[in-house]
């Protein structure tokens, strides 16, 4: 009887060798299971579910886990403001996480002989995948062909054609990684320091070119309506937000980042509601939080993209950070206004009870209610005095000298 392996399936290229190679050259039983992380219609579902079969896959299995995506981790990266290297926000790196661990349940499920994936041997894929793996399911082989093999996608292409395997293997020419947070995309322009992506490949065209405005509810932190309409799960306000604001080619970028293996390299991405939701939460924030409520949050939430970026999810301290960060959103509710155009948007203000800039207090460079003229020199005197002791007892030593 053949060996039981499940693989973490995309219906990619990378995966596609995987499934031939793993049964025709080793012989395995492959069980596939894609963990939907909000990249896939149901159509493009039944679509790679059937061209899994036909690759000689065992069983597939979809397991639909966009809900706790972002119950899991979406919710800190907003509440964090997260953006890796204040440009990216790790569309891929907080995706491939949870479907590590769905593919290490359904390794759980099935009592596979071994766990696969099609990661290649210079990204931070790897790393995580595997990680979890030796937490989740410890013992379990964990084979990896496209690392191993160290193939290139044109190798892999010539061995599928030989295999009789029919795919679009132009489109396969980008390695496109579509989900709730962002979609990450992939080619020879991104393998060098210098050099953008053409427009035919970025996965959303642009079709919009007049002004829009929108309006974002926030409540405690989450994203829970758009122009007055409500969702019953952020996560659908998200995939709400993405179709109105993509056609716009907001969110384009090229983040250049340090892997966890220690080189650097670049990716495209085009995310335009992750970036207009966190730019909005964050304006909402600055309203309605204090100075220091904000300046720990930022050093705590900096700590936890990059931990999470490492794959280190699985962390305790991880789950400590999460319960700063959602108490800190007891007041952050309120609605902030946005206005889209082609590839920019603007956050034009907010409302909010909660809003601290608030005219009963004063007005910033106007007039104050809260103390006059006399407190503040007071103030000023007792917010300096251990400097001006310093100074004066520096000049005294200066001068003896």
């Amino acid at each position: 009887m053949s060996k039981k392996i499940v693989l973490g399936f995309s219906g990619g290229l990378d995966t596609s060798y995987c499934v031939k190679y793993l049964r025709d050259d080793l012989g395995y039983e492959v069980h596939s299971i894609l963990v939907n992380t909000g990249g896939f219609s149901n159509e493009e579902l039944k679509q790679v579910e059937q061209h899994a079969f036909s690759l000689g896959v065992a069983s597939h299995k979809t397991l639909h886990a966009v809900h706790p995506y972002y119950d899991r981790i979406l919710r800190y990266l907003i509440y964090g403001n997260v953006l890796k290297n204040n440009t990216y926000p790790l569309s891929v790196s907080a995706e491939r996480l949870i479907q590590a661990l769905g593919i290490a349940d359904h390794v759980k499920e099935l009592n596979a002989d071994a766990v696969a994936h099609g990661s290649t041997g210079a990204g931070n894929d790897q790393v995580r995948f595997d990680m979890i793996f030796h937490i989740q399911i410890p013992g379990v082989p964990i084979l990896t062909p496209i690392r191993d093999l160290q193939l290139s996608r044109e190798t892999e292409i010539e061995y599928l054609k030989a295999k009789g395997v029919e795919m679009n293997f132009a489109k396969a020419a980008y390695s496109i990684n579509k989900g709730l947070w962002g979609t990450s995309v992939g080619g020879r322009e991104t393998l060098s320091s210098n050099g953008t992506l053409p427009e035919e490949a970025w996965p959303t065209p642009v079709t919009k070119s007049e002004s829009e405005s929108v309006q974002l509810q926030f409540t405690k932190g989450e994203l829970k309506a758009i122009n007055g309409e409500s969702f019953d799960h952020p996560s659908e306000a998200i995939q709400y937000l993405q179709r109105i604001a993509g056609p716009y080619g907001i969110g384009r970028d090229i983040h250049v980042g340090d892997t966890i293996i220690g080189i650097k390299g670049r990716v495209g991405f085009e995310a335009a509601a992750p970036m207009i939701i966190l730019k909005a939460h964050h304006a909402l924030e600055k309203h309605v939080l204090t100075k220091w409520q904000l300046q720990w949050k930022d050093q705590l939430a900096l700590f936890y993209g990059n931990w999470l970026h490492e794959g280190q999810i699985l962390d305790p301290v991880m789950r400590d950070i999460e319960a700063f960060l959602t108490n800190s959103q007891e007041n952050v509710t309120g609605t902030v206004f946005v206005q889209l155009h082609p590839y920019r948007f603007q956050v034009t203000g907010i409302e909010s009870e909660y809003d601290l800039m608030n005219s009963r207090f004063g007005k910033y460079g106007e007039m104050n209610a809260g103390f006059t003229g006399n407190d503040v020199r007071g103030f000023s005197r007792i917010a300096g005095q251990q400097t001006v002791i310093y100074e004066s007892v520096k000049r005294s030593v200066d001068e003896k000298d």
